[in-house]
């Protein structure tokens, strides 16, 4: 059985499940799309939807015989520089385009999809989404009108901010954060997301096809994700909860996924985020949960 990993041997999580793939009797190798199109070649004929991928280390595989594909790191591609950038630019579009076609025109198993990938990329969307099929979520905001961002926080007592796209980690909003300069100023830059802050325990579940694992995190941060000693304990969720998180999933059209929420005293849970490729070797040793044979598992599948 072929089985790839998206992404390379630097990142721990892809080495961890290339080993355990590997010790459940599959073939595993990297698909690291940084090395297309130098290094790592792609052939596909639309009409008899035969394909080849040939690694840099010459193995050669038929698509067809890929039976799944882990995404852990998408790199996208790297394209060699041109004197002429238009040159560059279509270069770049068609090693792209070749990639998106391999990602959505086999019958490989994706865990998970380009789409899923490109789904988690609009974070406001997500939220919409959520709500849309009965979730609660927070009262938000994504503005870049600094009245708008102004009225929002005097609505509400306590209200955090985070980029709209991801890849900073969410901050209280102060009073100086709300100066009418430096507001305008940053702003003027990038729209924000703004929310109310929804004090209570913070809760991850993983859901991996139809298993949903919790545990219950604790950290004084506001992101615990800063938090190298935030204590993790499994815990049961409720069963309107589990129902939610696979809802979740099939919503956002993820096989696995890590899923935050928000329980607040009154034992609500409100909906945070669903990432598409979290971490989860930390959180498997300290609850002993069976992530990585359940992934396995569902690779192989």
């Amino acid at each position: 059985m072929n089985i790839l990993i998206l992404g390379n041997a630097s990142d721990a999580h892809a080495a961890h499940i290339k080993n355990a793939l590997t010790q459940a009797g599959a073939t595993v190798d990297y698909l690291d799309t940084s090395l297309f199109p130098k290094q790592l070649q792609v052939s596909w004929q639309p009409d008899t939807q035969l394909g080849y991928l040939t690694l840099p280390d010459a193995i050669e595989l038929n698509i067809q015989d890929i039976h799944s594909v882990f995404w852990r790191n998408f790199f996208g591609v790297y394209v060699t520089d041109f004197k002429d950038p238009r040159q560059k630019q279509v270069a770049y579009n068609d090693s792209m385009s070749t990639l998106r076609t391999l990602m959505q025109g086999s019958s490989t198993k994706w865990i998970n999809s380009w789409q899923a990938y490109q789904f988690h990329k609009e974070k406001p969307l997500q939220l919409s989404k959520a709500k849309e099929i009965g979730v609660t979520i927070p009262a938000t905001l994504i503005s870049n009108n600094p009245q708008q961002v102004t009225q929002f926080c005097q609505t509400h007592k306590t209200v955090i901010f985070k980029p709209v796209y991801g890849g900073a980690h969410t901050q209280f909003v102060t009073e100086a954060h709300l100066e009418p300069q430096r507001l305008n100023m940053t702003l003027s830059l990038s729209p924000v997301t703004i929310q109310e802050y929804i004090p209570g325990t913070n809760i991850r579940s993983y859901v991996i096809g139809d298993a949903v694992y919790a545990a219950e995190i604790r950290s004084p941060s506001v992101d615990f994700r800063e938090d190298l000693e935030a204590e993790l304990i499994p815990i049961e969720l409720p069963d309107s909860i589990q129902k939610q998180c696979l809802a979740i999933a099939k919503a956002f059209m993820l096989e696995w996924t890590a899923i935050d929420w928000r329980m607040k005293s009154t034992g609500e849970y409100v909906f945070l985020e669903a990432n598409p490729s979290p971490m989860f070797i930390h959180f498997e040793h300290q609850t002993g949960f069976p992530i990585t044979d359940t992934l396995v598992k569902l690779l192989m599948s």
